[in-house]
């Protein structure tokens, strides 16, 4: 049997998808799974929470691995599948046609039911038969198919489901032949999915949903010109990812400056390789243990993290001109987007402690790519994987700041890799001659880890050379209060010695 999923069928029984998105009926009974089914696709097509709707598996249970799945027998595949598709048909309002595909995992027929977020929602699905029959609204509340008016969801529904989303909506100047189909068979055998070896390529692209009807003809959707296109840029003059380096604060000069273009995959995908470069890895040995203490300049997963939510959430439309942006300055990595989150999200909602409320993405189709092949975690999961990843690293935490027109992700430096390049920054200032800038870069640094010990002995030096006995002395005390007792003795005979040779012999003695 032909597969015609954009996902394989494996990967999604074995939990590549998120609970919520799935639902599975160990077996087919028309009198008590066909309606539990069509009140689900009801639901996965009214696509409350803005998942891109989800799937249903007839043929497995919970479980783990294989023994997930059961499997049904052939006629009762070919039963449920006229039942399901007339009753979608004809009990369903608007009507709707799900996406049915037998699959064969593990050794079992499974009937897997693709729900995909409708056009025409909100949809209504009956509950009950003869006079009591009612129709209702269902839709997903966690992995709970239920009632929208009962369990007061009706309001959001309707106020949510009317727009079809940018992503999902096609570019009239755009032609079919703009989706490039070598990209399209790599991101199936990506995927792993056997729509791979469909020989039609029309077919393929009706079941990946990457093109409508549009009157007489086939019409790409902005999710296939900016996954499957040469130059999404063409069409969506913001889609691209440029990532410059600073050699100080904002106003310094740009050491480098990368431009990744392509397909929106290939993108994120050339930026992370060029990010994982450049990150710096240290191994510090302890003396009196036989530990050592591992971090990195900027923990991979948080940047992975923060790239990702930024191409995920930011607009493609054409009068958004800036591109997703990634500053790497020597204390931190800024990762900015296009125009503020959707609305609903609050400052509050980006806490380390909080968690986003479940309004409606503005690209779904895009962050369902982008999870289908690994690059994104589950919706809403990366936030708190962003903060994870920091403090495990023993990073300072991140900060989110936004307004209407952009969003910023912000990832502090370890605070020894900040130390270092401060350093290395002074240094390199003091062989040109720039001493004023030599000092104003370490000061800088040290405000804002003023329990280093390595920026606090620099900057005592420095200040020392400039006979700012009464400033050395200030750093000192303020570092001798932030820092850890082990690394003040270090800094004291640093201090001790500002004082022998900048400072009077009085004051040596009593400090």
């Amino acid at each position: 049997m032909a597969s015609i999923l954009p996902i394989n069928a494996t990967d999604l029984i074995n939990g590549s998808t998120e609970s919520v998105r799935v639902e599975f009926k160990a077996r087919w009974d028309p009198a008590t799974t066909g309606p539990q089914v069509v009140k689900t696709v009801c639901a996965f097509a009214n696509d409350l929470q803005s998942l891109n709707g989800g799937y249903i598996v007839i043929g497995a249970q919970e479980g783990e691995g294989d023994e997930r799945v059961v499997g049904i027998g052939a006629a009762d595949i070919d039963a449920a599948q006229r039942w399901i598709a007339g009753r979608c048909r004809g009990e369903i309002k608007p009507a709707y046609a799900p996406v049915l595909s037998p699959e064969r995992v593990a050794g079992r027929d499974v009937l897997v039911i693709w729900v995909p977020a409708s056009a025409d929602r909100p949809h209504r699905a009956p509950e009950g038969q003869g006079q009591s029959r009612r129709w209702r609204y269902w839709v997903r509340v966690g992995a709970a198919t239920v009632d929208a008016e009962a369990g007061g969801q009706l309001r959001a529904l309707l106020e949510q489901t009317a727009p079809v989303p940018w992503d999902n909506q096609t570019t009239p100047a755009a032609s079919v032949s703009d989706l490039r189909r070598a990209i399209v068979r790599e991101f199936l055998h990506d995927v792993r999915s056997s729509l791979r070896d469909e020989p039609d390529v029309a077919a393929i692209y009706r079941h990946m949903r990457i093109t409508s009807r549009v009157n007489d003809h086939e019409a790409p959707r902005n999710v296939g010109l900016l996954f499957f296109s040469d130059d999404p840029e063409h069409w969506f003059p913001g889609a691209r990812i440029v990532v410059a380096r600073f050699a100080a604060e904002s106003a310094g000069p740009v050491q480098g400056e990368h431009v990744f273009r392509g397909p929106l995959a290939a993108q994120v995908r050339n930026c992370l390789r060029h990010l994982e470069g450049m990150a710096e890895s240290h191994v510090q040995k302890h003396r009196e243990r036989s530990q050592v203490r591992a971090w990195v300049s900027y923990p991979i997963p948080a940047l992975r993290e923060a790239l990702v939510n930024a191409v995920f959430h930011r607009s493609y439309r054409p009068d958004v001109m800036e591109p997703t942006k990634v500053c790497l300055f020597p204390d931190r990595v800024e990762v900015i987007s296009y125009p503020g989150p959707v609305p609903g999200i609050e400052p509050r909602h980006l806490t380390a402690e909080a968690s986003v409320p479940p309004v409606a993405a503005r690209n779904p189709r895009v962050g369902e790519f982008l999870k289908m092949l690994g690059l994104a975690e589950g919706w809403r999961t990366g936030l708190p994987a962003i903060y994870r990843a920091m403090a495990e690293n023993g990073s300072p935490a991140p900060r989110f700041e936004f307004d209407s027109g952009w969003f910023r992700a912000t990832l502090p430096a370890h605070p020894e890799y900040a130390a270092i390049s401060a350093l290395e920054d002074a240094a390199y200032l003091r062989t040109v001659g720039s001493n004023e800038d030599a000092l104003r870069r370490v000061r800088g640094a040290w405000r804002a880890s003023e329990g280093s010990a390595a920026l606090a002995a620099e900057l005592i030096r420095l200040l020392g050379e400039r006979q700012e006995i009464d400033e050395a002395r200030r750093v000192f005390e303020r570092f001798r209060a932030a820092a850890v007792d082990a690394e003040i003795p270090n800094v004291a005979n640093v201090w001790k010695e500002v004082l022998l040779v900048h400072g009077s012999g009085s004051d040596s003695k009593r400090n």
